[in-house]
């Protein structure tokens, strides 16, 4: 082991103790144990620029367990990142550079947002699928152009999480050669040791999903750490496990080894000790040897190298393959074709009835056919979901340029997984039952708080499923995902509120989108009669109106077409009122308060909403005086028609209720 090598792994370790016991919180011991491998990925491992931490070829490094996120900081700072040692200092603080886990889009270097224990592992997985989608597309034979490593960092706690055996799974399928994961065998979780709950043979779960399995035997030998990460990867046909065998608290003397090196402050006498293990001056705090300050410029010309001359390769890669050079600019920039608005229109005055999974399909095709870099899948529902690409391939170790994936029944993987492709730039897209957001949902939040404009499709989105039953059908599912602050939540009446729709969702930059859509058909809006749909941008429109109103219906989806039926009946009766189409509660929620007041007049009181789910939240829209009609219990097992009648969803009841508001 060099100097260096010794003053760069003491440092980190010193700052991750220094910083949490200085922030009275955090968790010292993992960046203690490894401070070794963190150093030699990104002295001898990792290709990456400091200075432009966002450079497209760079090898990503994901540290999967994010409470160790001191571990980060210490060797982004050493090998010249812009974190200052007064950005560690601030370490857990109020808009410091360094939260308490790391976050993406905050701390230069941080490639996901991870903290939720295996997130991060199925966020590389995407990764690894867009390294190789884009690689099968746009390298050449003498451009090895799209060259990026995945390594992610995991913890026992992630390898306990469902989803990253979800995510293994996938990943050993498909083969993806350039997936490393380090996994921290400490044996040491919060209540104690691992055996208290954790027993697996991990090389041989491993093995049996299709991985390649490397041991590191000491978590302080540099010399052998670098040799099996080179190994890992050079592997060419399989992701790699590397078993990495360390001590949590690794030098604290009365802590090491022990559940109380993990989750708090190791306390400053012992802080003292420890520092007078690793050799330091036990009273200095923060400290940096000089001699890395030197070394912290040697990694930053080394990375503007390693970034120029990847410049120079695309150049010549522009001059040989310009249309394929354009392309890549274009999804490196995040940019999409300038044709979108017009290819979403696609759909006849004439259309009779529909579901709006198979309208939303047909979209979604025309547009994928626009966007070569649109990709994604389902979880094993395609064909009900009408996620499907036609002509355009399945993604697979034979093709993988192909643009459908087959998630299999991993719901909570496949969002995650659909969230690590977008950190690398591919358009994704999700399929799946609504009822099933349930086991996305730590995805979908991951997607709303790195705003990451990741499109989350939902079919089967109410008693109007039918035949399966309540264990099929949702009931909170809408209200829970309208609860995930940065999610626009979409759910559309009709085939022009479809195409709106989807022009609104492909210019979203910073936020996720779920399209809620129906299994059943329902009738389409006659777009001649009443409002067009070019008010769905704004989240709410008026569709349909009477002269002088006293009353407000307001519909969504599969029961906008009941509230106007209710609307020309009650006409009929001489009672004047207003629908109000609200396929985007978020949406309309940031339109001004002039607009707001335009749909919704605060003078009309008399107000309704009526959406076949739970009524939780729309008394917002309905106020006080308002009736809210959906589905506050769970569904049966029936045809859909006779659960609209046996639910008390109908037009009947609409009519009613307007007539016992005004009888109030």
């Amino acid at each position: 082991m060099t100097n260096i090598t010794k003053a760069a792994i003491d440092s980190i370790r010193s700052l991750s103790m220094d910083a949490v016991q200085l922030a009275n919180s955090g968790h010292p011991g993992t960046p203690m144990a490894l401070a070794p491998v963190t150093f030699v990925l990104y002295n001898k491992i990792l290709n990456y620029d400091p200075t432009e931490p966002e450079w497209f070829n760079r090898d990503r490094l994901i540290l999967s367990c994010g409470h160790a996120s001191m571990l980060l900081y210490s060797v982004l700072h050493l090998t010249g990142f812009d974190i200052s040692i007064d950005d560690i200092k601030n370490f857990r603080q109020l808009k410091s550079k360094t939260p308490g886990h790391p976050e993406y889009r905050h701390t230069p270097g941080v490639d996901t947002s991870t903290g939720p224990l295996g997130q991060g592992t199925a966020n590389s997985v995407g990764m690894a699928i867009a390294r190789k989608w884009f690689a099968d597309r746009f390298n050449k034979p003498e451009f090895d152009l799209i060259s990026y490593k995945v390594i992610t960092i995991v913890s026992d706690g992630d390898l306990m999480e469902g989803v990253s055996s979800e995510a293994a799974s996938l990943a050993g399928h498909l083969k993806l050669n350039d997936l490393i994961w380090i996994y921290d065998n400490n044996k040491i979780t919060i209540d104690g040791k691992t055996l208290l709950s954790f027993s697996d043979d991990i090389k041989l779960r491993f093995n049996s999903v299709g991985w390649n399995v490397l041991e590191i035997t000491d978590a302080n030998d540099t010399d052998q750490i670098e040799k099996i990460l080179s190994d890992a990867v050079n592997q060419k046909s399989k992701p790699t496990l590397v078993i990495l065998n360390s001590i949590i608290g690794y030098g604290s003397p009365n802590k090491q080894d022990t559940s109380a090196a993990h989750g708090s402050p190791l306390g400053e006498e012992e802080v003292k000790l420890t520092k007078t293990f690793y050799g330091l001056d036990p009273d200095k705090k923060f400290f940096v040897p000089s001699e890395l300050s030197q070394f912290r410029e040697q990694k930053i010309n080394e990375g503007k190298e390693k970034k120029i001359s990847w410049d120079k390769l695309f150049d010549n890669y522009r001059n040989a393959y310009p249309h394929e050079a354009a392309e890549l600019l274009t999804i490196i920039n995040r940019e999409l074709p300038n044709d979108i608005p017009e290819c979403v229109k696609i759909f006849p005055d004439n259309q009779k009835i529909a579901s709006t999974r198979e309208l939303n399909g047909k979209v979604l095709n025309t547009v994928a056919s626009h966007i070569p870099w649109m990709i994604g899948g389902s979880a094993d529902l395609s064909e009900s979901n009408n996620v499907k690409l036609t002509g355009k391939g399945d993604f697979s170790p034979e093709n993988y340029s192909g643009r459908n994936i087959h998630f299999g029944i991993r719901e909570h993987a496949m969002g995650a997984i659909a969230n690590g492709m977008r950190l690398c730039n591919l358009l994704p897209f999700t399929g799946t039952f609504l009822v099933f957001s349930d086991y996305m949902k730590p995805a979908i939040r991951m997607a709303a708080l790195m705003k990451l404009n990741v499109i989350f499709i939902f079919s089967h989105d109410s008693i109007g499923l039918g035949e399966d039953g309540p264990t099929h059908q949702p009931v909170e599912h809408l209200a829970m995902l309208r609860a995930i602050p940065g999610l626009d939540v979409f759910r559309p009446a009709d085939d022009k509120e479809i195409e709106a729709m989807w022009n609104y969702t492909l210019s979203l930059r910073d936020r996720p989108i779920a399209i809620i859509l129906s299994r059943q058909k329902i009738p389409m809006i006659n777009r001649s009669k009443y409002s067009s749909a070019e008010g769905t941008s704004k989240g709410g429109y008026i569709i349909a109106d009477s002269e002088n109103p006293t009353a407000i219906i307001i519909g969504t989806g599969s029961e906008l077409y009941l509230c106007i039926d209710a609307f020309e009946k009650l006409k009929q009766s001489g009672i004047n009122v207003r629908v109000v189409s609200m396929p985007c509660l978020e949406e309309f929620d940031r339109q001004n308060e002039e607009y707001r007041n335009f749909v919704l007049p605060p003078e009309i009181s008399n107000r309704i909403s009526v959406e076949a789910g739970s009524t939780l939240g729309w008394n917002k829209y309905t106020g006080d005086k308002g009736v809210s009609i959906g589905l506050d219990s769970f569904g049966e097992s029936a045809p859909a028609d006779e659960l609209y009648r046996y639910f008390n969803i109908t037009v009947e009841r609409i009519i009613n209720e307007v007539k016992s508001l005004y009888a109030q």
